[in-house]
């Protein structure tokens, strides 16, 4: 069984899963956070902002398990990374954002007046440097920037799943893995370096479903690559050959001729028998044996 959807719908299911010892594969996104490096170079610098700005908004409003959730960013570079994230917005979607036909709506009234809610805390909103206007009618939602909202508020111990980019400064860049340690484990850590040093100390001390450095969502187009969660981000993984064995039972079929024998396995036991087999375990000469005498595996 596969389910894709939030933990706590998860926990039903599994639960449901469990009293008919069903397998199952968990796939449920979490706050998917963006590492963002100083990049020296203005070229690479525009270039990681664009594909944020197209992974956030581009794909269904951030209405996607594996988006962009926040950003973590060094506060030097904060107010250069927000007035490069605006361009890009403006540039993509216009001034008039409400006409616009390739920025998508929000899913249903339901979803759209959650997604508000989380705007209601006037320190929430206090930390609103982009966006921020909604249309009901239309279920429309304005892309939204926030700087360093509280770390308290729902906004950032929820899935976003909408257009709200939480912009979290950090004195130094390195602090955000442990940022992100205190959490629960997302579904994708982006992370936008060239310091090949912090790409080591990113994939090894921290957990996630994937990692991907300098690009956004592509690693969901890679069939050879697994996708799946870790922890509160799901269970399982899929894609590609993955999917087949996800979904399958390896059976396993053996074997033997009904010629010779290893007679230490019989009773009655004595110390000869006994040191046989303790040895043949330590050194795995059952294998080699059961090998010599004529046993066939069957895939």
């Amino acid at each position: 069984m596969k389910f894709s959807g939030s933990p706590r719908v998860a926990s039903i299911v599994m639960t449901s899963a469990a009293r008919n010892l069903t397998p199952v594969t968990l796939e449920l996104g979490g706050k998917c956070p963006a590492i963002f490096d100083h990049l020296s170079n203005p070229s690479d610098f525009k270039m990681a902002v664009k594909r944020i700005v197209g992974a956030k908004w581009g794909i269904c409003s951030g209405q996607a398990c594996i988006g962009i959730d926040y950003v973590l960013v060094e506060e030097k570079y904060s107010s250069e990374l927000i007035e490069l994230l605006k361009k890009f917005v403006r540039r993509f979607y216009g001034d008039n954002m409400v006409e616009s036909k390739v920025l998508s709506r929000i899913v249903n009234k339901q979803h759209f007046q959650r997604l508000c809610n989380l705007l209601k805390d006037p320190l929430v909103a206090a930390s609103i440097v982009h966006g921020g206007s909604v249309d009901e009618a239309n279920l429309f939602i304005e892309p939204t920037i926030l700087l360093d909202p509280p770390l308290d508020a729902e906004i950032m111990t929820e899935e976003i799943f909408g257009p709200f980019l939480p912009v979290i400064t950090v004195n130094k860049i390195q602090e955000s893995i442990e940022f992100i340690n205190s959490k629960p484990k997302p579904l994708a850590i982006y992370a936008f370096t060239k310091d090949e040093t912090f790409k080591r100390k990113i994939v090894s001390e921290t957990s996630s479903g994937s990692v991907i450095f300098n690009d956004t969502l592509v690693q969901f187009l890679c069939d050879t690559l697994p996708f799946g969660g870790v922890g509160q981000s799901g269970i399982g993984r899929y894609h590609g050959k993955f999917s087949f064995d996800t979904f399958s039972h390896e059976k396993a079929v053996m074997h033997r001729y009904l010629c010779l024998e290893i007679e230490p396995r019989y009773p009655p036991w004595n110390k000869f028998k006994l040191e046989f087999i303790r040895l043949a375990y330590r050194f795995n000469y059952f294998g080699l044996a059961l090998h010599m005498l004529g046993l066939r595996k069957q895939n």
